[in-house]
Order: C-alpha cells, then structure tokens, then sequence
C-alpha cells in the first residue's frame, strides 16, 4: 500500500513539471471541421496541348531541389493531350472557385468537380502570375463557399488542416501546424511578392489549389510549392496567405489582372557586418545595391547604399518584407520611407510606380589592360566605355586579379566591379588607390560591388 502511494505520488509530480503529458490527451479533433469545409472544396481537371506539358515536366524532373510547383500526373512520352489534377474552393455560392495560377496555366479545358458528384466545365475570370493564384467560374447557384479567416492573425506553432487531392486521392485531409510566417522563396524569377506561410501540413501533387484552415474552419491560405529533392513531401510546404490573395481576387474580378506596386531598386539582405559599417546598432531593413533610371525611387531621392527601414509606415525588419509591402501599394500612392543614410535617419517621399517587365542587357567581354596593386590585396583596372553601358554603371573600377588579403575576406572575387568604397563613389583606378589609402584600420568598411550584373555589399576590414 505504501508502494502504491509513492508510485501515485511520482506520476502526480511528473504531471506537474511535465504538462505537455497532460495536453497530450487534449490534441485537436479535427472532425467537425471536416465535416463543415469538405463541400466546399472542389477537384480540377486541366487539359493542355501534349506538346506544352511534355516540356513543362521535363523542366520540372531536371531541378529536383528547387521550390515546386506540383500537378497530379506523371509526364509520359505520347502527343495525346492529358488532363494534370489540382485542388481549389468555393468562395462564393454563385461560383466562383480560387485556385493556383500554375494548375491551370496554358488550360485549353478547365472541368471542376463538386464533393456531390457534378461536374462544370470552368471559364478562367482571370489569374496572376506573381501570386500564383487564377480565379474560376462555374455555373451554377446555392454552392456550400468557404469561410474566409485572416492569415495576419495567424500564430506560429497554431494547428492548421489541408483538404485536397493528393495523387487524385479526393477529400484527403492532413494536418499541421504553422512553421513560420512571411517566408520568400528564391525561386521566383519574376520577384517574390507573397509573404508564404510555412507548414509542416503534408502536400503532395494534387493538393495544389486547395484550402488551408484554422481550427474554426476559416480559410487562411493556399496550398501553392513543396520543397522536395525526391518529388514528394519532405516536411516544407508553402501556403499562400488569404488577405494576399482576396486582394488579388478583387482585382481579377474587376480586370482580369493584377496591378502592383513598384519601386525600382535592387536589395540586399543586411548582416550585423553590415550593420556596424553602416553606423547601425542593429542588423534591420533593406540594403538598397542599385537604384533604376527613372524608377519612382531615383525620384523620390533613394540611393544605392540606402538601407530602408519602414515603408509607408511599415516596418522593414528583413529585406524580404520589401517586395511584399511595394507589391501591396497602390501605383501612384504617396509615401514615406524611412531611410539610413550616413549612420543617420531620414524619410523620403516616394511616389510609387506601376510594375511592369523589366529588360536586362549582357555585359561586355573585352578586358583592357592596365591594372593596380593596393592594400587590399587585389588588382583593378578601369572600365571601358561600352562595358560601362553594357552594365549600366557609370563609374567603378574592374578586379582583375585576388590574392591572400582583406578582399579575399571580404568576399571580393576576379570579374566584381567595385562601384563605392565607404559610401563614396569610384570613379578610376587613381581615385581607387587614393581612397584605399585614407581608408580607416580595424573598422568596417562596406563596399559595393557589381557581380553578375547584380549589385551587393560587401563588408572590408583592412588591419593596422
């Protein structure tokens, strides 16, 4: 008996110190919200020329290791055309349907399929590129739509669920919970203008489209990229934000299409290197590389070594809030930013631009002689007239040559053109080497260079 008393009084204070062993018996119960959302959730089918999906596939089994996006077929090696499965759902009972952009891309049939059987051929409102979001319509009347939440509210570590297709396997349900907010994935050519929500929820091919859901049921996101090395769930899925996408629904209900902001910079994450060469207490913001000709931020007086650290009243923690927060802006709008020139704050005003195609120009390849040794432990020369239009620079001086040294530290590589030391501009190998010699011993310094036609900011400490 006094065994049992003291076996008793163990587990009672193991319960205490540990109450996750107590919540472990008070797990989400998921059922009354599938119950509830499940009609409204669809299965698309989009069926596209062979000869345009045979090349999509193949592109797509070439780079195993980038952010996907995912279909619900295999590609096989025939012309017929065949149908590729999504997911999508109903934000509204006259029939409108959201989905990814990439499900139905190049469509020449788009046929949804409801959770009571029917089927509607799909006519394509319009959809978005950027956002990766098309919004469908079908014909008919007194559908079951979803409830829309909002994604801002959104905590890390709360409890979500997906209802898809997986592999054409209709109304499967996974569970998970938030990972992280505000995530910009490095694939995206065009910019990277959604803030993803990061799960660890399972997705696989045929998910894509689909809802993801709160535990009260409510719509905050769109399974949209996987990233995989095997083509399957790995633990990383990435959701689209539902107040990102309402606004670009609103949009393609009135136009077709989406307008966004633009601002015209190049940006650069900023490091607590960086932060200490540019006089700041703390590494935050965005590190403007290269402003545009006649974009809205050459006008509004931004420069390159610019670090923007609140956007129209919005704060610039990371440089990946940026594009997000532009994007969002309305083209013509006004606004404040706030800036970090010198080591000191100042706010601009900026009018924003329209966003629209950007061109890019290939450098020149012929290499002039004449170079010059420095402390840095590299040698330069100067640019000739047609590199200097190739690559849109005005001034700088060309590294021709790294060895043992501070810019070898730094990260300062053979072919980088060196554009401003200190926050002051280069204009010759002369001016290069005095500027090297007036430079300050044990500090950092921050350099701007020009890589692959993409400028960036390295940071330079050259020994007393």
């Amino acid at each position: 008996m006094i065994r049992q008393k003291r076996l008793s009084f163990v587990v009672l204070l193991l319960l205490g110190t540990m109450p996750w062993l107590v919540s472990a018996a008070a797990l989400p119960e998921f059922t009354r919200l599938v119950k509830q959302a499940a009609p409204t959730v669809v299965n698309i089918t989009a069926t596209r020329p062979a000869d345009k999906r045979q090349q999509q596939y193949y592109n797509e089994e070439e780079v195993p290791e980038l952010f996907r996006r995912f279909f619900g077929d295999i590609p096989r090696q025939n012309n017929a055309p065949r149908p590729s499965a999504g997911s999508g759902f109903i934000i509204s009972a006259d029939g409108y349907i959201l989905t990814n952009n990439h499900v139905v891309e190049g469509a020449n049939e788009i046929l949804v399929a409801l959770s009571d059987r029917r089927e509607r051929v799909a006519t394509l409102v319009g959809s978005d590129k950027l956002s990766d979001l098309a919004l469908l319509k079908i014909d008919a009347k007194d559908l079951p739509k979803v409830k829309l939440g909002k994604s801002e509210k959104l905590e890390v570590g709360e409890w979500v669920v997906a209802i898809g297709s997986p592999f054409g396997f209709e109304y499967s349900v996974t569970a998970g919970i938030v990972s992280a907010k505000g995530r910009s994935l490095p694939m995206e050519a065009d910019g990277n203008y959604v803030p993803f929500i990061q799960t660890d929820v399972a997705i696989n091919p045929g998910n894509s489209g689909g809802p993801l859901f709160n535990l009260d049921g409510e719509v905050v996101g769109i399974n949209s990229q996987i990233f995989t090395r095997s083509g399957g769930f790995m633990g990383l899925s990435f959701a689209i934000p539902i107040d990102v996408a309402m606004e670009v629904v609103d949009q393609l209900k009135a136009k077709g299409s989406v307008s966004r902001g633009w601002l015209g910079v190049l940006i650069q994450r900023v490091d607590s290197d960086l932060a200490e060469s540019f006089g700041m207490d703390r590494a935050a913001g965005a590190l403007v590389t290269q402003v545009f000709a006649g974009s809205p931020a050459e006008k509004g007086g931004l420069r390159e070594g610019d670090i923007i650290l609140a956007f129209d009243g919005k704060d610039i923690d990371l440089s990946s809030d940026l594009p997000h927060v532009v994007g969002r802006t309305q083209a013509n709008a006004e606004v404040d930013v706030l800036i970090v020139r010198n080591s000191k704050r100042e706010t601009l005003q900026v009018k924003v631009g329209l966003l629209d195609t950007a061109s890019s120009q290939a450098p020149a390849n012929n290499r002039p002689q004449a170079d010059s040794t420095n402390l840095l432990g590299l040698d330069v020369r100067d640019l000739t007239a047609d590199e200097k239009a190739a690559l849109r620079v005005d001034k700088g001086v060309l590294v021709t040559r790294v060895v043992d040294g501070p810019a070898r530290l730094a990260g300062i590589s053979r072919g980088d053109i060196i554009t401003t030391i200190n926050s002051e501009w280069v204009d010759s190998v002369q001016g290069f080497g005095k500027m090297i010699e007036q430079l300050p011993r044990d500090l950092a310094i921050p350099v701007r260079i020009v890589r692959d036609q993409r400028p960036e900011f390295l940071v330079i400490k050259i020994p007393g």
